[in-house]
């Protein structure tokens, strides 16, 4: 039997929903195939508390595999994440009305960490299930990068493979010109994108990136 982890956040910056929760709460116990069941937790959006969640699901579910995910505003696909850097500069207050700049995630710890995911696979198993998918290099500094890093801090070493990934807002939010994704389409291809990862020991070497 083997468990996957799956997180998403709380809504954030008076939006009254976030897209990853609503699709990540879609997969909580679903079977990604025979003897692998899906996960699912909401986790705050607070720089102080999304830490320590993400460290109690870990303690409580001790899974083979987690993968986080967050809203990425003006993001149009389904952006896997390559790198995590040990920086918080917040743009906004979190959710508890702090906001960190120029911080690390922490201390002493290293400049970064590489999602263990295989992400080009990932990439290009959504997008031969028809979805829109890339490589992204960078998860930002606010706490979806927080909790990347903590994720891939706590882990090293352990053969838990982990990551990171961000989606679009759904269609109406954050305005007429933002790029949204239908939350359908966002659910299918995380459990393809989660599929892919349980089942690709070591990653493929192509091109999965965004053009610039």
């Amino acid at each position: 039997m083997g468990t996957v982890l799956l997180t998403g956040f709380e809504p954030f910056d008076q939006d009254p929903i976030n897209p990853s929760w609503e699709a990540v709460r879609l997969l909580d116990g679903v079977q990604l195939q025979e003897g692998v069941t899906i996960v699912a937790r909401q986790l705050p959006c607070a720089f102080a508390t999304a830490g320590v969640c993400l460290d109690q699901l870990l303690a409580e579910h001790q899974p083979q595999l987690v993968i986080a995910t967050g809203l990425g505003p003006g993001r149009s696909d389904i952006s896997i994440e390559r790198v995590a850097i040990n920086l918080i500069d917040a743009r906004i207050p979190d959710n508890l009305g702090v906001q960190p700049i120029d911080t690390a995630v922490i201390p002493e710890g290293p400049a970064a960490y590489f999602s263990t995911l295989p992400v080009k696979a990932m990439v290009k198993a959504v997008r031969e299930a028809g979805g829109a998918a890339s490589v992204s290099q960078t998860a930002g500094t606010f706490v979806c990068n927080q909790v990347f890093y903590h994720l891939q801090h706590a882990l090293a070493g352990s053969g838990v493979r982990s990551g990171f990934i961000h989606v679009p807002f759904l269609p109406g939010q954050g305005g007429a010109h933002q790029p949204s994704m239908a939350l359908a389409t966002t659910v299918a291809g995380l459990k393809v994108a989660l599929l892919a990862a349980w089942n690709t020991p070591r990653d493929i070497s192509e091109s999965g990136g965004q053009v610039c």
